[in-house]
């Protein structure tokens, strides 16, 4: 049986370790070791990095270009709540095993004065951020998702008297 996304694997061998940093040392630290962290982690620290095969077959790099593609041909329209687990997204360049950071808030807040400062302030990392995020080694979101989102925000977060808090 073949594991999926979800599946907790007991592996007949081999460490375990929390976070970035202790997995990057037990694989320093273990003979013919490998392990998976973090794509900033990976760069700040000029860890050694290997090329997978995707799920058409390509051999590709963990770089932002394949992590993006792998966003880009995603079905967030179909998901709940844009929860997608982004492993073996279809696309030539897609990196099979890429993750996305999610904020979570309630749609009818108990205080509509902060979350709509919230997603001003969420809206304005969609406009201005990718230069930030880039230079810290994080990857934008895909503009098709950024609209989706911004649309979703228009239509589900209300303040007491039923208006969207978020500005377009």
């Amino acid at each position: 049986m073949k594991p999926k996304s979800t599946t907790a694997v007991e592996w007949p061998a081999g460490l375990g370790a929390k976070g970035n940093e202790g997995v990057a040392n037990n694989v320093i630290n273990t003979k013919g070791a490998i392990g998976y962290v973090e794509y900033a982690y990976v760069k700040q620290n000029k860890l050694t990095f290997a090329k997978v095969v995707n799920k058409a077959g390509n051999v590709v790099s963990p770089d932002a270009n394949s992590f993006q593609a792998a966003a880009a041909s995603a079905d967030w329209a179909h998901s709940h709540s844009f929860y997608v687990i982004l492993t073996n997204q279809p696309g030539a360049k897609a990196w099979p095993i890429a993750g996305a950071t999610f904020i979570l808030m309630h749609k009818k807040p108990a205080d509509p004065v902060a979350t709509e400062a919230a997603l001003k302030f969420f809206s304005w990392a969609y406009e201005k951020g990718d230069k930030l995020a880039e230079e810290l080694e994080y990857v934008p979101m895909p503009d098709a998702v950024v609209a989706q989102v911004k649309k979703t925000w228009a239509t589900e977060f209300v303040g007491p008297e039923g208006k969207p808090l978020a500005a377009q």
